[in-house]
């Protein structure tokens, strides 16, 4: 799913194509992919390949990122990261909910919104039609190559911002906790035709994909054995984090729940949630929810948010907040007598939400979001209900943890041992070695 600053919710199909019709000049510059999948020699440390250095990552490297944004007024989380020959950083959105990286390319490029950084001039080394990871993007083997020597995509957002373009390889240089750096060879999209529906969109280089995917960042780095197939992210409250490939967390100190075999494509639960609020039951319950950055708010299914709302609304009586109908940020919002400027001059006023999530019959792990973890203050002083009615915006009998649910929290997603885990954290202090403890 897409990040964005609006609170329309953006939920995401890839539709992926081969076409003969490109406008890019990818045609005529094919390499051999015999590069895919390998660290190359001429990288910060030329011992890379050996068995030496591999077991030192198979052993359990890591890569951090420094991230920045915020949920409000922001809207979004970015990292920086380094790709090409020279390298030249780039800024990406990140989203749990997407497996492809891609940038912005000069291509040349049809239609490219402005970005922080000059067009990516990409690389000559074409993904082939029929390798594994164009596959994956597809999600089935019965697809048409038109083009066999490259690999056409395109993906679409459900408010019609879209991004079109060919797979290649390039370098990325990346700085591993145990003090390595690295320049890997991994896969992504130069995007090479845009459409922004909304002229304020935010200008970005391109989208950073962490999902479940082959294609995603944490995958392509675990099939070169370089960190564990791990991806995680602590994101502040008072803006910024960070997100990181492979184990950089103590295990035994976080909360865990399955995650879902059925839904490939999203880190969802596997089992279902109940609502819990003020540490009471409200009835509500058989919730499935996905944890997803490419949202900055929560999204609950029409009877959950509902129930929710009455529940807010009877808790707010007696207490000085009334419902401020004038504020459009969001679509519920409280004024005092007085603008608030924090968050926490406002949180004594409500109380905790928790989904309790089942597995098998098994104890439950709780997840729990504090006034912090679904209200904002708005520029009018106001403040504002972040959880969103999901049924709205066509996502049916679905939940969505968005951002600002998870702020001030380590959140890890284990592909390996397919499990997602949690626990609080202070996310303003990134970790600089594995060492670190979080």
């Amino acid at each position: 799913m897409k990040k964005s600053a609006n609170w329309g919710l953006f939920l995401l199909l890839l539709l992926f194509f081969t076409s003969s019709t490109s406008s890019a000049w990818f045609g005529s510059k094919h390499k051999s992919s015999s590069s895919s999948g390998r660290i190359r020699s001429d990288e910060a440390s030329s011992s890379s390949s050996s068995p030496f250095l591999l077991n030192r990552f198979r052993s359990g490297s890591a890569v951090v990122f420094a991230v920045h944004g915020n949920v409000y007024p922001v809207g979004f989380y970015n990292v920086t990261l380094n790709i090409g020959q020279p390298p030249r950083p780039y800024f990406l959105d990140i989203d749990t909910g997407s497996d492809l990286t891609w940038l912005q390319c000069d291509a040349p490029c049809s239609r490219c919104s402005q970005t922080p950084h000059p067009l990516y001039r990409p690389s000559n080394d074409l993904v082939p039609c029929r390798h594994a990871l164009c596959a994956s993007l597809h999600h089935t083997d019965n697809y048409d190559c038109e083009v066999p020597h490259q690999c056409d995509y395109e993906v679409e957002y459900a408010d019609h911002y879209s991004s079109l373009g060919v797979l290649l390889h390039d370098v990325y240089t990346l700085n591993f906790t145990n003090g390595v750096q690295l320049k890997v060879r991994m896969a992504l999209g130069c995007g090479y035709d845009q459409i922004f529906p909304d002229p304020s969109h935010h200008p970005l280089d391109g989208m950073l994909g962490l999902g479940r995917g082959k294609t995603s960042l944490t995958s392509q780095l675990n099939s070169q054995g370089l960190v564990r197939n791990v991806v995680g992210h602590c994101l502040s409250a008072q803006g910024g984090g960070y997100i990181f490939f492979g184990e950089v967390y103590d295990s035994s100190r976080l909360t865990w729940t399955p995650m879902s075999s059925r839904d490939y494509k999203h880190y969802s639960a596997a089992g279902a949630a109940e609502l819990i609020f003020g540490g009471k039951r409200t009835g509500v319950g058989n919730l499935h929810a996905i944890f997803d950055t490419g949202s900055s708010y929560t999204y609950f299914n029409s009877n959950a948010y509902q129930t929710l709302i009455s529940l807010l609304r009877k808790e707010s009586g007696g207490k000085p907040l009334k419902e401020a109908h004038g504020d459009q940020t969001l679509p519920l919002c409280w004024h005092g007598k007085r603008p608030f400027k924090s968050i926490y001059e406002v949180r004594k006023y409500f109380k905790p939400i928790t989904l309790s999530f089942s597995s098998n019959g098994r104890s439950k792990a709780q997840f729990e979001i504090p006034p912090e973890g679904y209200l904002i203050i708005s520029n009018m002083g106001n403040v504002c209900l972040g959880i969103l009615n999901g049924s709205e915006v066509g996502m049916g009998d679905l939940n969505l943890i968005g951002d600002i649910s998870m702020l001030n929290k380590v959140m890890v997603f284990d592909n390996d041992k397919q499990l997602i885990g949690w626990t609080p954290a202070d996310c303003d202090r990134v970790p600089k070695s594995r060492d670190v403890s979080i």
